[in-house]
């Protein structure tokens, strides 16, 4: 049997980080993705000087042929994937008389529809019991003005992670969101306590799934 894999795409040295790191504990290999190879090298070291098995990709997630490429190529290399990670989204400081629509568009494509072509990537290596895991923001809900697509993307990943948990569970698969509901790095959220936040969302018995919980710290 080769080990389960988690597939972060967006990893950073914060909560992607943070995930990987107890996912890692729990015997997964972490995948971690960023935008450049070179910007995930770091971060797989620390894994790996951890004594945790880690690999890192590149994905250009304004690319639904490159998100393709990559998630199915983790798939083939690891023959499984057991918990997909979607982590990224774009701050961008426009309001909404300065943004402009294909600002909105790459901010979009990025931070909620990249989930599309991953999950549809990625279905051949998921089996039941299999996660798709999003990290999710107030900003759902309470948009700041000045960051409006980021309000955008936040409420479009939430929705469309509820029709993915509808169309998996069938298969034994779920999807939830996790909405943060406040500011990364500031008292109960720094990047460990939502990272754990979002490791028990994921881990949770199948009779207890819900696709959307709330992290108030």
């Amino acid at each position: 049997m080769t080990a389960p894999v988690l597939l972060v795409l967006g990893a950073g040295p914060g909560v992607g980080l943070s995930v990987a790191r107890l996912f890692a504990a729990d015997g997964y290999t972490a995948v971690l993705a960023c935008r450049l190879p070179e910007e995930a090298e770091p971060l797989t070291k620390e894994l790996r000087e951890q004594g945790f098995d880690a690999e890192g990709v590149g994905v250009d997630l304004r690319d639904p042929a490159d998100v393709t490429r990559v998630v199915a190529g983790v798939g083939e290399r690891h023959g499984r994937i057991d918990v997909l990670h979607f982590n990224p989204s774009v701050f961008r400081e426009a309001d909404p008389l300065r943004l402009s629509v294909p600002e909105l568009i790459e901010d979009f494509t990025v931070g909620a529809a990249a989930l599309l072509p991953a999950v549809q990537a990625a279905r051949p290596f998921l089996s039941e019991g299999a996660r798709v895991l999003v990290t999710g923001s107030a900003a759902a809900d309470k948009p700041w003005h000045r960051a409006a697509s980021l309000g955008v993307q936040k409420a479009a990943v939430r929705n469309l992670v509820t029709s993915l948990d509808a169309t998996l569970a069938p298969e034994g698969i779920r999807a939830v969101a996790v909405q943060i509901n406040g500011v990364l790095g500031e008292g109960a959220f720094t990047r460990d306590r939502v990272a754990a936040a979002l490791h028990a969302a994921a881990t949770r018995p199948a009779e207890e799934w819900t696709p959307h919980v709330a992290y108030d710290g």
